[in-house]
This record gives C-alpha cells, structure tokens and sequence, in this order.
C-alpha cells in the first residue's frame, strides 16, 4: 500500500506534469483588431520566438464575454486590442494581472494612463477615433445631403441608410454610445440614438463591419472608427469620413494578460513584443491605420490626425466601470433596439 506522504508526493507530481505539459501548449491570443493584423503579429511574433500561437479573433464584447465565463479555468493568455472599455471592465472584475511592460515610459499618455487606471492590468497599444463614415457614389445617387453631426443622423431621409453595430458585442458601437451619451447628457442621448435607431437597417456583432458594408454598397453610412474607414478608401472604395460637429470620442485598444492564464511568460512576451516600436511600425503593411502608443513608432501616412480631430474629454474610468457600462447597454437594449 502506498504511504499517505509517497501519495501526496504522487499527487504534487501530477500536478507539476499537468502544468508544464499545459505550458507547452500554444499561446492563446484573443485577438480584436481587423483580422488581418491579428495574423501579421502572429506571423512575426512566432517566426522571432519560435512560440506556437493559437489565435482567435472576436469583437471587443465577445473576448469580455470569454475571459469571464472561462474565469474558472483559463483557455486565453493574453488579450490583444480591443476597446479599453471593455479592458477597464476585465480589469475591475479581476480577470486580467497586473504587468508593467519594459516600454512603459516610453508609451504616450493616454496608452500609460489606462496602465494607471486599470492599476496595472490593461496598457494602451493604440488609440482611434469615432465618426461617421458613407459611400460618396451611394449617397449622390439617392440625392442624400452627407451628413456633419450626431443629430443629423436621426433625419428620416435616412431611414434605412445607416449601419451600427450593436454595444453588447461591439465595443467599437459602445465607445460611439458612451460617446454620445457624453456629448448630450444621458436622456438626451437615449432619445438622439432612439430616433437615429429608426434609420439603421441592422446592427451587426462587429464593429468593423458597418463601414465594410458601406464601402461595398450594402448601407450608405456607417458609424465605426475613423481608421477603419480609411482602410475602405485606401482600398478603392468611395469612403469619405466625418468626424461629428459636436465633437467625438475615441478608443485605447490596449492589451491584458488573462488571471490565471496558462503560459504567463509567453503572455508577457507577447505584450512585450506588441509594444516595441518596430513592431507597432509595421501595422499599416496590414492596412491598420491606428495611431500606435510607443512614442518612436512610425506612424501610418495614412492614420487620421488625432490633433486635428475634434475630440471630447472621453472618461474612460466612468463609462470603462462595469456599473456605468452595463447600465447603459441595459437602457440601449430596452430603449433603443427595438
């Protein structure tokens, strides 16, 4: 019969084997920017250290929605991109750990002032605004007149024209929310999205996915980031961007080490890599045209001037905290998605 200690020893054992074995696993990425720079990064980041990478792209929401229901028993390691919204919410329900990259003083403000609200679990890797965006060709041939503001988008002119896609899924659409709400005041706001919400033909999961189906003629106008939009016309199509006369908010995609994760040193590796300015230098060979955090980064020609947007004081602490987040999509999913 086997001792209790020699069983113990056993069992320690066992547990050390598991958890090596699970180490040599792949890194699993949750990747939420446009696909094809979710696939760059792995590309470069597995030829430079040979660490297998196991990645899957999804929508701000839906990676928020997997951290938290695998809380238990983490599949993910590392987080990528992705609204800080939604990174902020992770943060505060403790599901991502504390790190603070070798860069750190050298990333730009905003990127190092959502480290500090996060308390460490969240840093910025780039940052985009919202706006508005439509197909130029589409607009003149239905004698549409392009529209300057938040406000002009609840014309009924447009009933049927505007694509968003739905804060739930999309953090892109609660960052254009959370924007709006700060620019009217939160009634306000829910009353302008409401009628704005009478023109939009549907409400996709992605956020990215509005300006897709404009710039192929599908919808004539999009909310979604300016960015994104810019991929459109880089690409051909008759893209023109608006950012709203009132003013508009932006996003700090950022990246998160999952609690708990499996391989937490190739995590930090990964978020080590992702903030290296030769790497954030090579997001617009994959036609993202964000504005990256390192302040040696080369910027893409093409990125939008973020100094020359007309941009609000967005508080990422109240509208990234779990209770203002998911009081506001409780009202938009029972007030404004009919």
């Amino acid at each position: 019969m086997i001792g209790r200690f020699t069983a113990r020893l056993i069992t320690a054992a066992t547990v050390l084997l598991s958890a090596a074995a699970a180490a040599d696993g792949p890194l699993n990425v949750l990747c939420s920017p446009q696909i094809e720079w979710c696939r760059l990064m792995v590309a470069t980041f597995e030829k430079e250290t040979g660490i297998v990478v196991s990645v899957a792209r999804k929508s701000s929401g839906e990676s928020l929605a997997q951290i938290r229901a695998e809380a238990h028993n983490p599949v993910v390691d590392v987080w990528w991109g992705g609204t800080g919204d939604s990174h902020l919410q992770a943060a505060a329900e403790g599901l991502t750990t504390p790190y603070t990259p070798s860069s750190f003083n050298d990333l730009l403000g905003w990127a190092t002032n959502m480290s500090e609200i996060s308390g460490g679990r969240s840093v910025g890797v780039y940052a985009g605004a919202i706006g508005i965006g439509y197909n130029e060709d589409l607009l003149k041939a239905r004698g549409l007149t392009a529209p300057k503001c938040w406000t002009d988008l609840a014309d009924p002119s447009f009933r049927g024209h505007i694509q968003i896609a739905d804060p739930n899924y999309s953090g892109t659409a609660y960052t254009a929310l959370a924007t709006i709400v700060q620019v009217f005041g939160e009634n306000e706001a829910i009353k302008l999205l409401r009628a704005i919400g009478k023109n939009v033909i549907t409400y996709p999961k992605s956020g990215r996915d509005p300006i897709i189906a404009a710039a192929r003629g599908k919808t004539t106008i999009a909310v979604t980031f300016q960015h994104d939009m810019v991929a459109e016309a880089v690409a051909g199509y008759p893209i023109k961007i608006v950012t709203p006369c009132e003013g508009t908010g932006y996003e700090i995609g950022a990246v998160s080490i999952v609690k708990g994760a499996r391989n937490p040193e190739a995590a930090r590796k990964w978020v080590e890599f992702s903030l290296r300015p030769d790497i954030q230098s090579l997001a617009g060979t994959a036609r993202a045209f964000q504005v990256p955090s390192h302040s040696k980064a080369v910027v893409p020609i093409e990125a939008p001037d973020l100094a020359t947007i007309k941009l609000i004081d967005y508080d990422f602490k109240t509208f990234g905290s779990p209770a203002m987040r998911n009081h506001l999509l409780s009202r938009w999913s029972k007030e404004v998605k009919e």
